[in-house]
């Protein structure tokens, strides 16, 4: 496996994209290009979960895709699970500020379609994945990348920035949704949207049309990829409404998905296994299943160009050996 770290700015460490490539081996990839997944961490905008990264990576790279993690701007930047002190404002940094973490997806698909040949990357078949805020970075570029709030910025085609695919775990699709549900949470979790708005929005008060514009749920069309979401029912901070509501969208607009709501687990999961947990309290073995059924959900679009037999059953066949 080739992993390199591949900063995206200059002069900043924080935002990065990490490859997990598959090497060209005879047995394996034999010369063929494999499809890819283009995963971005949660941390409510506030900084990438490690949780949410190489473990995840490494899942998926063991289905027989090339894998990449997306460390996107956020406002502790590289502090892996870092939280401001959200019992008082926060001051607003410009840096972290939406549309930059969606175009940062555009810039990593850039990357990887750029360097498709030598990394024996299928550019036509490559997945943006997330959770939580990751989530719904991913679900906003899904719903974005054909607009010119990317392709513009860039000054290139627009089809060099379009997905295959979506995988969503518990993501936040829906602000006003979020919004007009603030009496059900508890002074804790309003006091984080409020910081996280901040971070990614400028402001703890998000004008009706902002919070709009950043609902993906509202904004899906006949250019929005199909979509795996998962999520559990026992979801306090990003209730399953949300994904709930992403589904109902693409139901209208008739793209393809797949949904699996769990019974039981808290927020950010992850694999929802030892291998994530940082606590037996995530660790939900039903949920855990999640992963398994993506990587069938995932095998009906990016299935591999594999023969029908292998070069030495033909040969046993044909009496060559034995």
């Amino acid at each position: 496996m080739k992993t390199e770290v591949i900063k995206l700015y200059e002069n900043r460490e924080d935002v990065t994209l990490t490859t997990y490539v598959l090497e060209d081996s005879p047995e394996m990839l034999a010369g063929k290009s494999r499809p890819a997944i283009l995963i971005c961490p949660g941390g409510g905008y506030m900084s990438c979960s490690d949780r949410e990264a190489e473990p995840i990576a490494m899942k998926f790279a063991s289905m027989g895709y090339h894998t990449f993690v997306l460390r996107y701007s956020t406002y502790m930047g590289g502090n892996a699970g870092g939280f401001p002190d959200i019992s008082k404002p926060l001051p607003v940094k410009e840096e972290c500020l939406y549309p930059t973490q969606m175009r940062e997806i555009g810039q990593a698909m850039l990357i990887i379609r750029e360097q498709a040949e030598e990394w024996k990357v299928d550019a036509d078949r490559i997945a943006v994945c997330g959770f939580s805020a990751g989530a719904h970075n991913a679900a906003m570029y899904a719903t974005n990348w054909h607009t010119d709030t990317i392709s513009e910025y860039f000054h290139e085609d627009k089809e060099k920035f379009r997905p295959a695919a979506a995988i969503l775990g518990y993501t936040l699709s829906d602000y006003i949704f979020m919004r007009d549900n603030t009496e059900k949470r508890s002074p804790m979790d309003v006091a984080f949207f409020k910081a996280s708005n901040t971070a990614f929005l400028g402001t703890a008060e998000p004008s009706e049309e902002l919070l709009d514009e950043v609902s993906p749920a509202r904004h899906v069309t006949e250019n929005t990829p199909p979509m795996y979401l998962w999520a559990t029912a026992s979801d306090e901070l990003v209730p399953v409404q949300h994904s709930l509501r992403m589904a109902h969208a693409l139901a209208e607009h008739k793209i393809p998905f797949e949904l699996h709501v769990f019974e039981e687990g808290p927020h950010g999961l992850g694999l929802s296994t030892q291998a994530t947990a940082a606590a037996k309290s995530q660790i939900y073995p039903d949920a855990a299943k999640w992963a398994d059924l993506a990587g069938c959900w995932l095998e009906k679009r990016f299935a591999f160009d594999l023969p029908e037999k292998t070069a030495f059953e033909e040969m046993l066949e044909k009496g060559i050996i034995g």
